[in-house]
């Protein structure tokens, strides 16, 4: 073989040699950019992960605390019927003059005190109730970022919009000019309950009103045509009996780290 032509293919040889060093380097590169979003994907399935951990145990937790609350409301309402017996004896005998009124009016505060005591309890109840309905949503597969979702128990509005307890006024100014009285807030931020569960509350609040009727509906759709975030409860849900009422602000999170 000629030795110009030895020359031409060794020149080939080290041009492909030197291309091949300089491509290793962004071989390199492209494999790490590949491997970036799995690792990404890894942590947020983590999180994900200890956020649903955590969820269900709030609904745990819950769950008991208001059976617990159940079983004291049952010994409460023996002790309500029997406080209202003593009151109808002690006023048949202050009738007939065998007692004095001091002692019919001492049974009629001690039925009033175990009345509200019952009381305490059925809203405790409620509250519970509250709760374990919105850890429940928070179980269920979160929706896109301005997704809608309705069922036979739920209507869920993933709003894009910045919302916090601060921006209730211009909801209630809303529904106050719409319906002529104040929108009926079961719950503004933080409760005792959610602070005794951990579970946080405080952009959030919970209206009494049933999303079927007038008002809810004409408040859901002030709500989405806000951009608001709201789950609203048609009535009872497995393992629960939430009552009917809108939660508006993102669901519940339980706080991490406690």
């Amino acid at each position: 073989m000629p030795r110009r032509r030895l020359r031409g293919v060794a020149g080939v040889i080290t041009a492909l040699f030197v291309c091949a060093i300089l491509a290793a380097p962004a071989a390199a590169q492209v494999k790490t950019k590949t491997s970036a979003p799995p690792a990404k994907s890894e942590a947020a399935a983590r999180v994900d992960n200890q956020t649903s951990r955590l969820n269900a145990e709030v609904i745990r937790t819950t769950t008991e605390y208001r059976d617990q609350l159940a079983l004291q409301k049952k010994l409460e309402d023996l002790e309500v019927d029997r406080r209202a017996r003593e009151v109808e004896r002690r006023t048949d005998f202050r009738a007939k003059g065998y007692i004095s009124q001091a002692e019919l009016e001492e049974a009629k505060v001690a039925l009033a005190k175990a009345q509200a005591k019952l009381g305490d309890t059925e809203q405790r109840i409620q509250d519970a109730e509250m709760v374990l309905g919105e850890a429940q949503a928070r179980a269920l597969p979160s929706l896109p970022a301005g997704g809608y979702s309705e069922s036979a128990t739920l209507v869920r509005y993933n709003g894009t919009a910045s919302w916090s307890l601060a921006d209730s006024g211009k909801v209630e100014q809303f529904f106050a000019a719409r319906f002529g009285h104040p929108l009926p807030v079961s719950a503004r931020g933080e409760t005792e309950l959610h602070r005794r569960m951990r579970f946080d509350h405080k952009n959030a609040i919970d209206v009494a009103v049933h999303p079927d009727s007038a008002e809810g509906r004409a408040l859901m759709d002030y709500l989405r045509k806000a951009g608001i975030p709201f789950i609203a409860f048609r009535g009872k849900m497995a393992g629960s009996s939430t009552g009917a009422h809108i939660h508006i602000g993102k669901p519940s999170l339980r706080l991490a780290g406690q």
